[in-house]
């Protein structure tokens, strides 16, 4: 198993990246996908979440309106576009799949630091 996540980076307040996780070695379509994120210092946190059946999704309200997260099950492949990004959206962002059992699954993660 393996999720891999890429897009992450240096960008100005006000800028937008588009993250990218690649699933492997499980049935990505049966998964819920979540992103989640952790800066220095803090606990890491549920930024986004795309449901396996319906494709619903749910964000808190740090990032409602700015983050939208997106799945293409034919690419095993989920991302989270952001936009509007503000200082305190530095952390590092990490991909999670939870299915079937309880399996569970996390990226490495990938460093976004919004600095001007």
């Amino acid at each position: 198993v393996q999720l891999v996540e890429s897009g992450g980076g240096l960008v100005q307040p006000g800028g937008s990246l588009r993250l990218s996780c690649a699933a492997s070695g499980f049935t990505f379509r049966r998964y819920v996908m979540s992103w989640y994120r952790q800066a220095p210092g803090k606990e890491r946190e549920l930024v986004a979440v795309i449901n396996s059946i319906d494709g619903a999704t749910n964000y808190p309200d740090s990032v409602k309106g700015r983050f939208t997260i997106s799945r293409d099950n034919a690419k095993n492949t989920v991302y989270l576009q952001m936009n509007n990004l503000k200082p305190e959206d530095t952390a590092v962002y990490y991909c999670n799949a939870n299915g079937p059992g309880g399996m569970d699954y996390w990226g490495k993660g990938t460093l976004v630091t919004v600095s001007s």
